[in-house]
């Protein structure tokens, strides 16, 4: 991903109002993110409404960006183990989490959602990398980190693509 500045960030988002993408919480780090390269997309919490996620992603040569939620019942058992459906990463302990997303346009000032299991802390772009590292017992994966990187993005697509309401 090439690195985005904040203006850009927030004109992006596809989901939520111009006055809702002007108050969301930018990552605590973004002044100091140096490691655009390793990302498939840029995902975060938001600082003051742990919540609530943002995802902005580079598709055909524009940025999308889409608010997330987080379901708010309790988190799974530490020996529970999920599947993010972007990063296929396996995670215990409430590592990943049901994000929902508004559908863009009509569809989602309807009321209509889209819901996805992802990396709570929305960092899968780092895991396939292997420069973060999944807490709990790792499956055996048969994939090259090429092939990883390049299942995020079509996962990545696919879940974008249902809340834009392209047809995948």
């Amino acid at each position: 991903m090439r690195p985005i500045s904040e203006s850009e960030i927030r004109a992006s988002f596809v989901n939520c109002s111009k006055g809702e993408a002007a108050r969301l919480g930018l990552p605590r780090d973004f002044a100091d993110l140096e490691n655009w390269a390793d990302l498939d997309f840029l995902g975060w919490r938001d600082p003051g409404a742990p919540e609530r996620g943002y995802l902005v992603a580079e598709r055909e040569a524009r940025l999308v960006g889409i608010a997330l939620r987080s379901g708010s019942g309790g988190g799974r058992g530490f020996t529970a183990r999920s599947i993010c459906t972007i990063c296929k990463t396996t995670r215990t302990g409430g590592g990943v989490a049901l994000m929902s997303a508004r559908r863009a346009g009509e569809s989602g000032r309807n009321g209509n959602t889209v819901g996805q299991y992802i990396c709570a802390d929305l960092a899968c772009s780092l895991y396939v990398r292997g420069k973060k590292v999944s807490a709990g017992t790792l499956l055996d994966e048969t994939l090259d980190q090429d092939a990883r990187i390049v299942r995020v993005r079509k996962g990545l697509d696919v879940f974008l693509n249902r809340v834009t309401a392209k047809v995948a």
